[in-house]
């Protein structure tokens, strides 16, 4: 049996977990935490993650500090336009994002789709020269030809906000605009959502050239249940065969409210050309920019700033990343209240008076045998922090146990104290494992977390 999932369903579920994420008024809490300061192995090589249950609990084990979700938004894979590539027009047709894309973000920040790619006289596809920018005195909400041949529609430009925030490298946000604008970008894009025209036949895609046309170029026509479409077809050099079909006109030419549709083209070849309407969406292109460029993938975002309120750890490292969903305090009188805080430390923690004399990073033992081992990730003032893991054993430290660090040795004034959340609660959504990152008091992380449906 053959089946697949649909687009709809990948960006319907995306849809209701950004939902559940940027809900302020229900229960829902989620957490953006890091860990694990011990090496990987003896070279401290990057090991991939395994969606096991163990792999969840040796995150829990390494967990250092949590932080709520600061912003959270769709987005999609970076395109920036650059001069002398070929952009593929949008496509009925195209699974997913094809490899010359049809969607580009240019240097100011706007984000443009593609309704036809430039061809020459002979069919084939030429390269973009002119940057996509709605040309003087043209209203954004209408396509415009450039003189490359390439014809772009404008559907939104990032606000400053939504690039610190969600702007990477690699992902760029998206958005839709359910209701009122809230500033000069949502008014941009709302006007293009609400002047979209639904059924427009946006190009032709030629199945089969033909043959025998000779010097007669043949009349296009679209027949469908849409109206007001209209094409005009280009024979090759030696006039025998259709190379090119085109849309008469970026805007009034591509019609409106068709669901299917039939391109003909008159004269009597010896063999006929054949060719397919590409057809917009139902809604129309700009109606949702989601929907046009099949965003799935939502990025959440914090930004630990030094030590966040002696919540995050600095003069250390982490090299795990994991998104908490409603993860729990640990203090036995809120024992399963759901955690709602900004930011919190997850260790386990002693007392000595002489906790300044060992070394944060390194790993420290008693004298028990075999020896309770830990790895030290924080010390504050008389407080030592620590975690354990399948490396380490999980042993207890007692009251009054003598410690080292392989450097320095020292008494526990008491043991096995507990911060405020339990890493061993609510559920892990996402794991990333990563090379050492050093955390410093005067940096600022800028930590973001992608999940694709």
């Amino acid at each position: 049996m053959t089946a697949i999932v649909t687009d709809n369903l990948r960006k319907n579920l995306s849809d209701l977990f950004l939902a559940e994420v940027n809900n302020a008024s229900d229960s829902n809490q989620f957490y953006i935490g890091i860990g694990k300061s011990d090496v990987w192995n003896a070279t401290d090589t990057l090991v991939d993650p395994v969606r096991t249950d163990q792999e969840e609990r040796d995150h829990r084990h390494n967990l250092q500090s949590v932080k709520k979700v600061e912003a959270a938004s769709f987005v999609i894979p970076r395109e920036n336009w650059s001069a002398g590539r070929v952009y593929s027009a949008w496509s009925d047709a195209s699974v997913g994002i094809p490899t010359n894309n049809y969607y580009v973000l240019t240097d100011v920040n706007e984000v443009f789709i593609c309704l036809k790619t430039a061809k020459n006289a002979l069919g084939v596809a030429q390269n973009s020269l002119n940057k996509p920018a709605v040309p003087a005195g043209r209203s954004l909400t209408q396509p415009f030809e450039l003189a490359d041949g390439y014809v772009w529609k404008f559907l939104y430009a990032l606000s400053a906000g939504k690039a610190n925030s969600f702007l990477s490298a690699n992902f760029m946000p998206i958005q839709n605009i359910p209701g009122a604008a809230a500033n000069a970008f949502e008014t941009d894009q709302k006007s293009v959502q609400d002047s979209a025209i639904g059924g427009q036949i946006i190009g032709i895609e030629i199945e089969s050239n033909g043959e025998g046309y000779g010097s007669t170029v043949p009349t296009v026509t679209i027949r469908g249940n849409g109206t007001a479409a209209a094409a005009t077809a280009t024979l090759g050099s030696s006039g025998s065969q259709v190379v090119k079909v085109e849309m008469n006109n970026e805007s009034a030419g591509l019609g409106s409210g068709y669901d299917y549709a039939e391109v003909i083209f008159s004269g009597s070849p010896t063999k006929p050309a054949k060719a397919r309407a590409v057809i917009a969406p139902r809604e129309g292109i700009g109606k949702d920019a989601r929907n046009d460029l099949k965003a799935s993938s939502i990025m959440l975002n914090i930004k630990p700033d030094g030590t966040v309120s002696d919540t995050f750890i600095v003069n250390n490292s982490f090299r795990q990343i994991s998104l908490f969903k409603n993860i729990q305090e640990r203090d036995s009188a809120a024992a399963g209240k759901i955690f709602e805080g900004t930011s919190s430390r997850t260790l386990r923690f002693m007392k000595s008076a002489d906790a300044a004399n060992l070394t944060i990073g390194r790993e420290i033992s008693d004298t028990s045998s075999p020896p309770i081992r830990a790895y030290i990730d924080d010390i504050k003032d008389s407080d030592i922090f620590y975690h354990q893991n399948d490396s380490s054993g999980f042993g207890v430290f007692a009251n009054g146990a003598t410690i080292s660090d392989g450097i320095q040795t020292i008494n526990v004034d008491s043991a096995n104290k507990l911060s405020l959340v339990n890493p061993y609660s609510g559920d892990i959504i996402y794991m990333e494992n990563r090379a050492r990152i050093l955390r410093d008091a005067a940096q600022q992380e800028d930590i973001k977390v992608i999940l694709t449906v």
